[in-house]
C-alpha cells in the first residue's frame, strides 16, 4: 500500500518532534560545556570536511554542475576558514566581560557572560548549499547550542554529503539534518526554537520572521536585494572589469552579494564595456553557454524566470552587448551584459540572481546615489574609484548591509568583520565573533556587597537623608 499524505505528514512531524525534545535535554547539558569541548567538536568537523572533499565537489557538480575549483573557494574553504578562525579565538570571545560600576551602585560588581541560547534552527538556501548550511553551524556549536539544519530540497546530492558529515561528528540530539520541502519547513517553524538563522530571499524571510514571532523566537535574517556597483570616472578600468566579472558570474550570478546592476560614469562607460567584454571572453572562453565553464542555474523554473526578466528588458529597448544565449531548458545561460536599461524594466525592479548584468549611465555621483536610494536597502554596495572624498560621499549617502571599495563579493570571506543586511536585506550578523554572538545570550550578572549595600539607600522608608540622596541622583547621576 502507498503512503498517504496524512501518513507522510505524521511521520516527519513525529521524527522532528522527537529530535526537538531530545535536543532540549542536551541543550541544558551543553550550557556547562567548556571552550575546549566545543573546539574539539569543531576540529572533528574540520577533519570530516577535509575527508569528504571529493564527495563535496562531486555533489555540487551533480546538483548544478558547479566547477570543482568554485566549490573549493566558495564552499569548502569558506567553512574551513570559519572553523579555524573560531577555534583560534573562541576562548577570548567567550571570556566574561567585566564592566564598570556606577557610583550610586558602589560596592557591587558586574560582568557580562555569554551563554548558549539553547535549541537553534538553521534554514539554508540552495545557491551555496554547503557553505551556508555549515558556516552558521560553526557559530551555533561554538556558542554551545543544539541545532537542526534544514537544507534546500533543490540540492539533494549536497544534502546527502552534509548529512553524512554531521552524523560522523554529532549525535542527532545535538545536531540533526532534516530534509524535505515546504511542509517540513513549516512544521519546524512552528516549534519554539530559541534562535533561527535563515538565509534566503526577503519574501521568505518575512514568512520566517512572522512564524518566529508566534514563539517570540529570535532571528538572524541574511537576505538579498539589488546590490549596486558604482564605477566612477577615476576607477581603474581593467582592474574593475576583472573584479566585477568574477563577482557577478561566480556561481552563475546566483550569489546574494553579487553585483546586481552597474552604475557607470558616462566618461568611461564605453571603455568599461569593452573591458568587461574582453574579460568575459578571457575568463569563460566563449559566448556559447554549452561550452562556458561555469555552473548551471539551479533548475528550469529559475532559468525561465531569468529568461523572462531578460526578454522583458529586450522588449522594452535594452541592448544585448554580450551573451544573451540560453540553452539546456534555460538552465545554461551565458554571461550577459545589457545596455540602455531603464527603471521601468523588471530587471531593475527584481533581484536577478542569475548571469545578467544591466548597465546604467550616470553623470554625477548624486544621480547614482539617488538611483540606489530609490530602492530598498541592499545587502551589498560596491564602489570603484580612488578619490577618498567620493568614497566617503557614497558611504554616507547610501546604506547597505556590507560595502566594498574597489572590489566585490570578497567581503563575505573576511572572518574578522560582521556579515549581514539592513532593512529589506535582513538584520543580525554572522561570521566569526559576530556569528557566535548571534547564537549567544549576553547575560548580565550583578553581585552586591552584603555588608553595606549602597542599594539600601534607595529603599523605603524615605527619611530626610534618603530624600537628599534621591535629589542628588536626579541632579548629578
Amino acid at each position: 500500500m502507498s503512503t498517504t499524505a496524512e501518513e507522510t505528514k505524521a511521520g516527519f512531524e513525529k521524527e522532528i518532534s522527537t529530535i526537538f525534545e531530545d535536543q532540549l535535554a542536551v541543550s541544558r547539558q551543553l550550557r556547562k560545556s567548556t571552550v575546549k569541548d566545543r573546539i574539539r567538536k569543531l576540529k572533528k568537523l574540520e577533519k570530516q570536511i577535509l575527508h569528504f572533499q571529493e564527495e563535496i565537489k562531486q555533489a555540487l557538480y551533480r546538483d548544478f554542475q558547479k566547477p570543482a575549483e568554485e566549490t573549493e573557494i566558495s564552499e569548502t574553504w569558506v567553512v574551513l576558514a570559519e572553523i579555524r578562525h573560531t577555534c583560534k579565538n573562541l576562548k577570548k570571545w567567550l571570556r566574561p566581560q567585566k564592566v564598570d560600576t556606577p557610583l550610586p551602585l558602589l560596592g557591587s560588581t558586574s560582568e557580562v557572560i555569554f551563554e548558549p541560547k539553547g535549541r537553534t534552527l538553521i534554514i539554508s538556501p540552495w545557491n551555496y548549499p554547503f557553505n551556508l548550511a555549515l558556516g552558521p553551524l560553526v557559530s551555533a556549536v561554538a556558542a554551545g547550542n543544539t541545532c537542526i539544519i534544514k537544507p534546500s530540497e533543490f540540492t539533494p546530492s549536497t544534502n546527502v554529503v552534509i548529512k553524512e558529515i554531521i552524523s560522523r561528528v554529532f549525535d542527532k540530539a545535538e545536531v540533526a539534518v532534516i530534509e524535505g520541502e515546504v511542509p517540513e519547513t513549516q512544521y519546524l517553524l512552528s516549534l519554539p526554537f530559541d534562535h533561527i538563522f535563515f538565509t534566503g530571499s526577503p519574501a521568505v524571510g518575512k514568512i520566517v520572521m512572522e512564524a518566529a514571532a508566534k514563539n517570540l523566537t529570535g532571528v538572524t535574517l541574511e537576505l538579498g536585494g539589488k546590490s549596486p556597483t558604482i564605477i566612477h570616472k577615476d576607477a581603474k578600468i581593467k582592474d574593475s572589469a576583472e573584479k566585477i566579472v568574477f563577482g557577478k558570474f561566480l556561481n552563475a550570478g546566483q550569489t546574494c552579494v553579487a553585483p546586481d546592476y552597474l552604475l557607470v560614469h558616462k566618461d568611461i562607460k564605453n571603455e568599461l564595456i569593452e573591458a568587461l567584454k574582453r574579460t568575459i571572453k578571457e575568463k569563460f572562453h566563449s559566448d556559447d553557454p554549452e561550452t562556458t565553464p561555469y555552473c548551471n542555474i539551479i533548475n528550469q523554473k529559475n532559468g525561465e524566470r531569468i529568461k523572462d526578466i531578460f526578454q522583458d528588458a529586450v522588449d522594452k529597448g535594452a541592448k544585448v552587448i554580450s551573451g544573451g544565449n540560453f540553452s539546456n531548458n534555460d538552465i545554461t545561460i551565458s554571461p550577459t551584459l545589457l545596455d540602455s536599461v531603464s527603471e521601468d524594466m523588471r530587471i531593475m525592479g527584481e533581484e536577478i540572481f542569475g548571469p545578467l548584468l544591466p548597465i546604467i549611465e550616470y553623470d554625477d555621483l548624486k544621480n547614482a546615489a539617488e538611483i540606489i536610494n530609490s530602492k530598498p536597502k541592499p545587502l551589498a554596495l560596491y564602489y570603484f574609484g580612488n578619490t577618498s572624498k567620493d568614497q566617503k560621499f557614497i558611504i554616507q549617502s547610501c546604506q547597505s548591509g556590507t560595502t566594498a571599495i574597489n572590489d566585490c563579493v570578497i567581503q563575505f570571506t573576511n572572518t574578522e568583520i560582521p556579515f549581514g543586511g539592513i532593512g529589506n536585506s535582513g538584520f543580525g550578523n554572522g561570521h566569526g565573533y559576530w556569528g557566535v554572538r548571534a547564537f549567544s545570550h549576553e547575560r548580565p550578572i550583578l553581585k552586591q556587597n552584603t555588608i553595606f549595600p549602597s542599594s539600601s539607600l534607595l529603599h523605603p522608608p524615605y527619611n530626610s537623608f534618603k530624600r537628599f540622596v534621591s535629589k542628588m541622583l536626579v541632579k548629578y547621576f
